[in-house]
């Protein structure tokens, strides 16, 4: 059996069409889902199937999702209940969320 991967060796796209950050472990498929509104995008879903669960793959999932709206200047809505947790333990994306 492989090795399961680790959250540093996870590689997270930017699925513009299907308006999702992604990702594929071991054949899996886990997101993190937006949907754009002018210039803020609402996190709608993030789901890591439960055999992926609890090596922090939605958190990685979420954090490069929040890196990537830094950079693009855009506002979020966390509409997700994992995305409005993750920016509460991690406060330095507060900034980002839509006023």
């Amino acid at each position: 059996m492989a090795m399961p991967a680790a959250p540093d060796d996870i590689a997270v796209t930017h699925n513009e069409a299907e308006q999702r950050f992604e990702t594929q472990v071991q054949g899996e498929l886990a997101v993190c889902e937006y949907q754009p509104e002018g210039r803020r995008w609402v996190f709608t879903h993030t789901y890591v199937p439960p055999e992926l669960r609890g090596r922090n793959i939605a958190a990685k999932l979420v954090r490069t999702a929040l890196e990537h709206a830094r950079k693009q200047g855009v506002q979020i809505v966390p509409a997700c209940s994992y995305v409005a947790a993750f920016i509460e333990r991690n406060r330095d994306y507060q900034a980002l969320v839509a006023q």
